[in-house]
């Protein structure tokens, strides 16, 4: 039986790098050094055929314990819910007005980074708090 031994996490965008970016200020992610041979990824970029120039762009995780994540470009828009989000872990351990409040504080910085505010979805004696939001292109994600 294999092992899967890493795990990197695609997203289906119309601009790979604007979408990488804002997730690379979510998580704290960085943007990988370039291709050997180039100075830049707008360098290696340039030296792409037309058509794909712009066509992906990835960050990773600078300790190296959380996914790679790539973005693509695709020519169809969203159109519907995604089927597998991102969970932003930033109330983890946190109940009540403190776990709302974490939350709220994490909402307004990523509001102000070009997300968009979707519902809280109260603590329900089951599942804790979360916010609901959507990246710089719709895609869902939630504040847990």
């Amino acid at each position: 039986m294999a092992t899967v031994r890493q795990v990197q996490v695609t997203f289906d965008c119309a601009e790979p790098e604007r979408v990488a970016r804002f997730w690379c200020e979510v998580l704290g992610y960085v943007v990988p050094p370039p291709p050997p041979g180039f100075a830049s990824w707008h360098d290696f970029d340039r030296s792409l055929p037309p058509q794909h120039q712009g066509s992906a762009f990835a960050c990773v995780d600078p300790t190296g314990a959380g996914p790679r994540l790539f973005f693509q470009r695709v020519p169809e828009g969203k159109v519907v819910k995604n089927r597998v989000h991102l969970d932003v872990r930033v109330g983890t351990g946190l109940v009540g007005q403190e776990r709302l409040d974490a939350l709220e504080a994490e909402c307004a910085r990523l509001v102000a980074l070009g997300a968009v505010r979707g519902p809280l979805l109260l603590a329900d004696g089951h599942n804790e708090s979360c916010q609901v939001m959507q990246d710089v292109e719709g895609n869902e994600f939630c504040l847990d």
